[in-house]
């Protein structure tokens, strides 16, 4: 990570027109302190007239000291799968709903994205997920997962099939709607509402969560983000593996998914002051009396 940062990549919510103006305003903010800005080329198209470069998410991860997105939790997944392999970080303004992940506002952005600038911020790292499908010992399949790797059947009322191994050791074979795997980060996301606890994004670990098993003795399971996790499918009517809801795959029978802990991380960067707890309590509502 690059300070003081020189040039800010900004990055608006997808096909978000409301987007345009609280961009913009960001914008000529970080131009009158002497900041380069570069903006994403989907985001310049609710603008008229942008005056500041246009780049595709890829270049911009390239050459950005820091990014600030716009939008809601989904952005940011996005986002940091692209800018993690480049150790940019981001900044979250949350525009949308729930926003565990970005945690300035459109009325404080200004004010705090100053204190930040001036280096009165904290940084954390968030671990990445990194899936891989293999078909007769050959790789079909392989990405990254911010959030959570789910495998789950897709159409037809059937169950999934499935055996699931930790460090080469034996665990369970299941009989659910899916399995999902997910980071701390994405222990707050579908993991939560399929019943699986919330971690702590600084725990080094990674969380087992069967979507509706059909028994009732198997219960989330947490181990360490050094595991090496196997999922062999057994049954295979219209199933897919998905990665944060961005990417999909569909599977076949005896397709092994491959899950590691991925060599990069995600840097987030909040204001002094920044509590988990704190974000817990408002955003799960935590806060209202009985």
């Amino acid at each position: 990570m690059k300070f003081p940062f020189k040039t800010v990549a900004l990055i608006g919510k997808h096909k978000s027109p409301e987007v345009a103006e609280p961009l913009l305003r960001l914008a000529e903010f970080l131009s009158a302190r002497g900041l380069h800005v570069v903006v994403d080329e989907l985001s310049t198209g609710h603008l008229d007239d942008c005056p500041y470069p246009a780049m595709s998410l890829p270049d911009m991860a390239g050459r950005a000291d820091l990014a600030v997105v716009i939008g809601g939790d989904g952005t940011m997944l996005n986002i940091a799968r692209t800018f993690s392999q480049h150790h940019v970080p981001l900044i979250g303004v949350n525009q949308g709903r729930l926003g565990f992940l970005t945690d300035l506002t459109l009325e404080n952005m200004l004010d705090v994205i100053a204190m930040m600038l001036d280096g009165q911020y904290v940084t954390e790292r968030r671990l990445l997920l990194w899936a891989r499908v293999m078909r007769d010992e050959t790789e079909v399949f392989s990405g990254l997962a911010f959030n959570e790797v789910v495998v789950h059947r897709s159409q037809i009322s059937s169950m999934v099939e499935f055996e699931v191994r930790i460090d080469g050791e034996y665990l369970y074979n299941q009989r659910a709607d899916g399995l999902i795997v997910a980071t701390p980060t994405g222990s707050t996301a579908y993991a939560m509402s399929a019943g699986g606890p919330i971690l702590h994004p600084s725990l080094d670990v990674l969380e087992l969560v069967p979507i509706c098993p059909h028994t009732l003795s198997n219960r989330p399971i947490v181990v360490h983000a050094s595991s090496v996790l196997e999922i062999l499918m057994h049954r295979t009517d219209d199933i897919r593996v998905r990665l944060d809801s961005h990417t999909s795959f569909d599977m076949q029978l005896h397709d092994k998914i491959i899950v590691t802990r991925h060599p990069d991380y995600a840097c987030l960067l909040h204001p002094v002051g920044h509590s988990y707890y704190h974000t817990l309590r408002e955003k799960l509502l935590w806060n209202q009396s009985l």
